[in-house]
């Protein structure tokens, strides 16, 4: 038997006014799959790349999203690992996060703890597994290291400024605004360089004196990336978590050797979840930490499904703070 359901739809590539609340129906979970009624849904730049193409969907017309937290409503076929009534999340492929019930298969589902809401999995999950692939496989910066953290006030970069604090780093982050740097400073960072009145690449030498730092985060590609470069220490790592700006730049290994001894990182988040000997591991550490205290998940938008479009045009204005969440009605 179907279940009738709502979701946000694509028939065409475009702006957020492409965006199209349905009506669908999900029929009953296959083999290997769960049925979830959602309660919370992440938002994530990705998504506005799916929307208009950058990124194309499997096919038109398509859901969107790939973050999502609710309650498991019926398993399928040979499914053990979970029951009706489980409290789960999930930040995968396929994409069609974006509806009120979804069906899912179950080897990316997360056992979500009571102490860890619907909401803030919506908005931590996928950033959260991001931090922890940052911050555990990618980078192993140590107590005592210096980082700089770009958009520091976004929903990643709050996470990442809590994570690397609590590996006894220090976190220079960068802002657009002095609401925004509160914010960061409110989280952890330890400076923060607002780079509508600053160069970033000279607020990192001013306070470093001149030294530099051992990594940095971006996710702009273009010039910040090419800059970015010029402000790591010796041995100094570069992470590139997107291309919202200018595009993947090239990589001139001149830049990088042998004598500054940089390296570049370009990971995928997706390929870390799809080879993780044990996701649900990780996934209890990120939610242990958010249980704990020790990760304040900040949600600075919640919108209506049903408004959807509204979350897209404030996430690429650059008008948002934190996480952005739809809430399914």
């Amino acid at each position: 038997m179907t279940t009738q359901a709502y979701a946000i739809r694509i028939h065409e590539y475009g702006g957020p006014e492409n965006l199209r609340y349905e009506q669908i129906e999900v029929p009953p979970p296959g083999a290997g799959e769960v049925q979830i009624r959602q309660h919370a849904v992440g938002v994530n730049y990705l998504d506005t790349y799916n929307r208009r193409g950058v990124f194309p969907v499997p096919e038109l017309p398509w859901g969107l999203g790939v973050e999502g937290a609710g309650v498991v409503t019926a398993v399928g076929e040979g499914v053990t690992r979970f029951a009706p009534g489980d409290r789960v999340a999930y930040a995968s492929r396929p994409i069609g996060s974006y509806a009120s019930v979804r069906n899912l298969p179950v080897n990316l589902l997360l056992h979500l703890p009571d102490a860890v809401s619907f909401e803030q999995a919506a908005a931590a999950t996928l950033q959260g597994l991001t931090a922890h692939m940052l911050v555990n496989r990618v980078t192993h910066l140590q107590p005592g290291d210096c980082a700089l953290v770009h958009a520091a006030a976004g929903g990643l970069g709050l996470l990442l400024v809590q994570w690397l604090k609590h590996r006894g780093c220090r976190v220079i982050g960068t802002t657009g605004s002095e609401a925004k740097a509160q914010l960061a400073r409110d989280h952890g960072c330890d400076e923060v360089i607002l780079y509508n009145e600053e160069p970033f690449t000279e607020g990192v030498k001013r306070l470093t004196g001149g030294k530099g730092v051992d990594a940095v985060f971006e996710g702009l590609g273009g010039q910040v990336f090419h800059d970015s470069l010029t402000i790591l220490k010796p041995f100094g790592h570069l992470v590139n978590l997107g291309q919202v700006a200018e595009g993947l730049p090239a990589v001139d290994l001149a830049e990088l050797g042998p004598i500054r001894s940089l390296t570049v990182s370009v990971p995928g988040v997706f390929a870390y979840m799809n080879q993780h000997p044990n996701l649900q591991e990780a996934g209890d550490e990120l939610f242990g930490m958010i249980a704990r205290g020790e990760l304040r998940v900040h949600i600075g938008q919640r919108f209506p499904l049903s408004e959807t479009a509204a979350a897209h045009r404030a996430l690429q204005e650059r008008k948002t703070t934190g996480s952005v969440i739809l809430i399914p009605t």
